[in-house]
C-alpha cells in the first residue's frame, strides 16, 4: 500500500470554502477510482494562512496512475484550486505503508 500526501495553503479568509470544495469536489474524486482505500483532509488554521493536507492510501502504484496520471509524484490541481490556493506545490510525497490498522 502507497499513502500519498499532498499540501497546499489557502488565505485564512477562504479556508471554510476551500475546505467545502475538498470535501465536495477532490474527495469524490479520489473515492471513484478503484485501488483507494482511504481519504482524509487534514487542516491547520494559523494567523494568516491555514495549510490543508490530503492524505489518500492507494492498493498499488497503477491505481494512482489511474487518479493522477503517469507522473506519479506531480500533485494534480483542479482548475477551481486556483480561486483558493496561494501556491502550487509541484509534487506530492509518496511513502510505502509499513503499518495499517481499520477499524472499519
Amino acid at each position: 500500500m502507497i499513502c500519498r500526501i499532498w499540501h497546499g495553503i489557502t488565505p485564512r479568509a477562504k479556508a471554510d470554502a476551500y475546505a467545502r470544495f475538498l470535501e465536495q469536489r477532490a474527495i469524490p474524486d479520489y473515492r471513484s477510482v478503484s485501488g483507494n482505500r482511504s481519504v482524509a483532509v487534514l487542516r491547520r488554521d494559523e494567523a494568516e494562512v491555514t495549510h490543508f493536507m490530503t492524505v489518500t492510501h492507494w492498493d498499488s502504484e497503477e491505481s494512482i496512475r489511474a487518479f493522477a496520471g503517469d507522473a506519479l509524484l506531480t500533485a494534480k490541481y483542479y482548475p477551481e484550486d486556483r480561486d483558493y490556493l496561494l501556491e502550487f506545490e509541484p509534487q506530492v510525497r509518496h511513502y510505502v505503508v509499513s503499518a495499517f490498522e481499520s477499524s472499519g
